[in-house]
């Protein structure tokens, strides 16, 4: 078993993940895992269909686990394989792979903890991105939350603009490195 603490940046789209698990990487002297998904839309001229999900899964587990074999104590994800089951059941509704779920369900409990960022960032407008009203803000905080207590996973919330959201995610991370 790893004694490499996982600790996933985890929200909706637009709340400053990959910021944040640049910075944490750097902060710490640890890798970081990039969101495959991003990658794979680039490559593919922005067209993404329901028989790309495993395709996408296996890219970010693979992210994922070279993050995890590079590290000394940490290492960051800036999304998730469970993430990535919300986002298929949001935008594919009944596509995702049942082996992907299984498996999001597993790597899930490996996680040492989320960041669970908060949607009070202002919105950046990207063609990947699919809810900048309010009404879909407030329902991805809702359904990513409740992704984490359902499922019992430790959480910490991070919240705040810029400096103020880096030291509450950094707290987090040193809490857990020191326990």
């Amino acid at each position: 078993m790893s004694t490499v603490k996982q600790i996933a940046l985890f929200g909706m789209e637009s709340t400053g993940k990959t910021v944040l698990a640049e910075r944490l990487a750097a902060h710490f002297g640890e890798p970081w895992s990039p969101e495959f998904v991003r990658e794979f839309w680039d490559l593919h001229n922005a067209t993404i269909t329901a028989a790309d999900l495993g395709t996408i899964a296996l890219g970010q587990m693979a992210n994922e686990d070279r993050a995890v074999a590079a590290a000394r104590r940490a290492a960051f994800f800036d999304t998730t394989l469970l993430t990535c089951v919300l986002w298929d059941d949001l935008l594919f509704p009944g596509s995702c792979p049942p082996w992907v779920r299984e498996e999001a369900e597993r790597r899930a409990r490996e996680v040492t903890l989320y960041l669970l960022c908060d949607t009070d960032l202002p919105w950046a407008p990207d063609p990947q991105r699919s809810f900048p009203d309010e009404a879909g803000r407030a329902m991805g905080r809702k359904l990513w939350r409740d992704a984490l207590e359902s499922r019992g996973l430790p959480f910490a919330e991070v919240y705040g603009v810029g400096a103020e959201r880096e030291a509450r995610a950094i707290a987090a991370v040193e809490r857990v490195l020191a326990g």
